[in-house]
């Protein structure tokens, strides 16, 4: 079988806008085949895709063999081995299915009757290991950019049908596929109706990622804190499905979105739930410590050192005044210029190739941290409490909360400049009233208030799995309980051998 002519070069005068010709205006484009095949010279059926999204191997494997008798094209549709075969005269489904990889094919080459055969290229990376969001213990599977096979991962942890999905197309231009999950008589209709309501409004011309949706979609665009987390990992999605949350994914995008989320969960890894609940509860005091070491440390540093020499023991104080010396600025110029060069090198480790960075990162931290302390240019107790906290603001789980962090101390240490200690209490005043009323989905970014006993079981404490028995009450869920009853005692070994 041998494709035989190409569509003389006609010269498009039509109107964009005019769907009706349809062949006219995707001719335009170099990458569009529009071509006949037949092994009749005289009754050729016509041809029309984009090469640059089919797969040539369906195409000449599934299609044309079939075009080898001259049949009408219902009985193409019902002889062809692939899925997906649609039949329509609608001009505007002609144009969005061939963008997506579709075939059409016609009679003659002025009919309006077209058969769209699905044969794109559907190849895509295999799922891999979580980068972002790793575990030493639990699952390691992580979401890639396909759709259908993100989808496909979630429901293998949910079998049951109240996993439900709704389809979406976004984007004035990409016509991106996203897809809304969410659990069937868990979910709070309340929340699906909001989400699905905020997509439909999005009026942008490209969407190509899921951090555009969720930035469009979220209740306060313009707050440093995510009211969304976006997240990699699949046991982290399916959790949520089942608590009553809302799942965002979009086509092309290896993260998908959570809604509605609140502060707390920013420090919540799956890992915690993989050990004892002693132990997963130590790991998350040490990520809330962790909060204040990296946000506080240096604006701490910079207020007592330039108002407050009384609050330091008089031993600390020597040893503090002896590393400043012969430090030329005052401190906070001292700790402005450390914070900054430290973000330099974690912003360059991570734009370089990997090697490179890793290299970066660890050698060029050390070796520039200690000429700048020899050069006299900080003192290299700052140096300690920087390094500090900059390990600290990487134990969040969640990649967006901890370039919150990163960024959340320069405010402060700017504060803590003109005002002493008295700026960063009034920091720490002013984000506590925006936490308080700030939302998610239009549900409280911070679960703890108001006050609900059922938030507390996995808040900032993890309770054990036995006395976790109801879902979260701030998510307004239709099924309350987690648990179907008390755990049945065993039965005597001895009933069992008889």
């Amino acid at each position: 079988m041998k494709l035989k002519a190409n569509l003389p070069g006609k010269e498009a005068n039509s109107n964009n806008n005019d769907e009706q010709n349809w062949l006219q205006r995707l001719a335009k484009s170099n990458d569009f085949v529009h071509e006949q095949t037949s092994l009749k010279e005289e009754d050729p059926y016509w041809l029309s895709y984009y090469r640059t999204l089919i797969s040539s191997d369906i195409l000449h494997q599934d299609v044309l063999p079939y075009m080898q008798e001259q049949l009408s094209l219902q009985e193409l549709k019902r002889n062809i081995p692939v899925e997906v075969i649609i039949f329509t005269k609608d001009p505007k489904e002609i144009i969005q299915n061939l963008m997506r990889g579709f075939l059409a094919l016609q009679k003659h080459e002025d009919d309006e009757e077209c058969l769209l055969i699905n044969i794109a290229n559907s190849k895509f990376r295999d799922v891999s290991i979580t980068t972002l969001e790793s575990s030493a213990l639990g699952p390691q599977v992580g979401f890639i950019e396909e759709l259908d096979i993100n989808i496909n991962l979630i429901r293998k942890r949910l079998p049951v049908p109240e996993l439900l999905v709704i389809e979406m197309k976004v984007g004035e231009l990409s016509k991106t596929n996203v897809a809304v999950l969410y659990m069937d008589g868990i979910a709070d209709p309340e929340n699906i109706n909001t989400v699905v309501q905020r997509i439909g409004d999005v009026q942008y011309d490209h969407i190509q990622d899921s951090s555009y949706l969720s930035s469009m979609i979220e209740d306060n665009s313009n707050s440093l804190f995510p009211q969304s987390i976006s997240t990699e990992r699949v046991d982290r999605v399916a959790a949520g499905l089942t608590e009553g949350k809302i799942i965002i994914a979009v086509d092309g995008s290896p993260n998908l979105v959570i809604l509605p989320v609140t502060l707390f969960e920013s420090f919540i890894a799956m890992e915690d739930y993989s050990y004892s609940w002693i132990i997963g509860n130590f790991f998350r005091v040490l990520r809330f410590s962790a909060l204040f070491i990296s946000t506080m440390l240096s604006p701490m540093y910079v207020a007592i050192m330039t108002y407050h020499y009384e609050l330091i023991p008089a031993p600390l104080l020597e040893t503090l005044v002896g590393s400043r010396a012969s430090v030329p600025f005052p401190p906070f110029l001292e700790a402005l210029f450390l914070e900054i060069m430290i973000e330099m090198v974690k912003e360059a480790g991570i734009r370089l190739p990997f090697k490179i960075g890793q290299s970066l990162g660890v050698v060029g931290g050390i070796v520039i941290g200690q000429a700048v302390v020899e050069a006299g240019l900080t003192s290299n107790v700052l140096l300690i409490l920087v390094g500090l906290g900059t390990l600290a603001s990487y134990t969040s789980p969640v990649y967006k909360f901890s370039n919150t962090v990163r960024f959340i101390k320069f405010p402060v240490i700017i504060l803590s400049q003109w005002f002493g200690l008295f700026g960063v209490f009034w920091a720490v005043h002013f984000t506590s009233i925006h936490l308080l009323r700030l939302t998610s989905l239009g549900r409280p970014y911070l679960s703890m208030y108001p006050i609900r006993t059922t938030s507390f079981q996995d808040l900032w404490f993890r309770l054990p799995f036995s006395k976790q028995k109801d879902n979260p009450s701030t998510l307004r869920p239709q099924k309350i309980r987690k648990t179907t009853g008390n755990r049945k005692k065993p039965e005597p070994l001895n009933d069992f051998y008889e």
